[in-house]
């Protein structure tokens, strides 16, 4: 077992259920880091507390991102690890962009949250949070999630439930690493993604926000997406059938789609399934959306499809600078075969 004493991690708390405590109006944010931490008693690690923001993550947008980027950025010298502690609802966009916003980063930065508040008795937060400092102790350098005893990459995460304490699974690739049952041994699992050791931790919080991400569905009336442009929307994810498909018959999304595209508006095409990927050239209705110029967003999630979407636009990119973007795999977000 890697000896885990003397590291020192920063806990930067941002509300969530974690943190919540009753109010007439409902769970509110309202525990403090500090309040958080010695609730666990005590930890090998020294740890120091800030608290960066007290908010539902419903409440956390682009702009709470850049904050939260610019804050592990400038505070992360003389650090092993960071750990943030989320709200779930959004914790997987946060951990998505933070990847894009932080490339290069030079040391773990692990997003914890729970499914019920610290102070309830039965919470999950105190193992979750446990793990969290685990992971930022040993991790190698990343963007991660940390949930029921699992360490996640950050860009791969899905929230799958609402209420149980297993509400995150990697998609596509298996966790980083396993909790074995004594709470603190982590066995790292091999993972495709392998950062460089000359990578250099870069700052870019520079997003496009008039983005938007639609499912597709019997019916769906293509003339929303050209209103949606017409409202100033840069770009779109659409998740598409199965391997990509997208009809093509009385209600012609690929042909609208095709119009979209020449007028500058990258079109990414994931999958409404969680798991695989999509493969615009298998069937017809794949192709004719690919031959029209949708990007394919191969075996990413849409949360991690969108915040790439996002931070390519802040960039700058035009169209075809976007499908370069999105040919690359930057951190692990995406597999690369061809």
């Amino acid at each position: 077992m890697k000896k885990m004493t003397n590291k020192r991690i920063l806990l930067l708390s941002t509300g969530g259920t974690i943190a919540s405590v009753a109010s007439e109006e409902g769970l509110i944010p309202g525990k403090s880091g500090a309040e958080l931490l010695h609730t666990l008693g005590g930890l090998p690690y020294e740890i120091e507390v800030k608290d960066i923001l007290s908010l539902d993550s419903s409440n956390i947008q682009p702009e709470e991102w850049a904050f939260i980027a610019e804050q592990i950025y400038k505070l992360r010298r003389g650090f092993d690890g960071i750990v943030v502690s989320h709200g779930t609802d959004t914790m997987a966009y946060t951990a998505s962009m933070l990847t894009f916003m932080l490339q290069g980063i030079d040391l773990p930065v692990v997003l914890t949250g729970s499914q019920v508040p610290m102070q309830a008795i039965l919470s999950d937060a105190p193992d979750n949070l446990r793990v969290a400092f685990a992971a930022a102790a040993t991790c190698k350098p990343g963007i991660y999630i940390a949930f029921n005893r699992q360490i996640m990459r950050g860009c791969r995460c899905v929230k799958i439930r609402t209420t149980g304490f297993d509400a995150f699974k990697s998609i596509n690739v298996d966790p980083v690493a396993m909790v074995t049952s004594d709470g603190i041994d982590i066995k790292h699992k091999d993972f495709e993604y392998v950062p460089s050791e000359h990578a250099i931790c870069t700052l870019n919080t520079k997003v496009e926000t008039h983005v938007a991400m639609i499912k597709l569905f019997p019916g769906f009336d293509p003339a929303v997406l050209s209103a949606m442009v017409d409202s100033g929307v840069k770009g779109i994810v659409i998740e598409a059938y199965g391997l990509g498909g997208m009809n093509y018959m009385r209600r012609n999304m690929v042909k609208a789609i095709g119009e979209i595209i020449q007028r500058g508006v990258p079109v990414v095409a994931c999958s409404q399934c969680l798991y695989e990927r999509t493969d615009l050239t298998k069937y017809e209705v794949g192709r004719a959306a690919m031959l029209e110029g949708a990007i394919s967003g191969r075996d990413m999630t849409s949360e991690s499809a969108v915040t790439k979407l996002m931070w390519a636009l802040g960039q700058g990119m035009d169209l075809e600078d976007v499908r370069a973007f999105f040919n690359k795999d930057i951190a692990g977000e995406v597999t690369i075969t061809d």
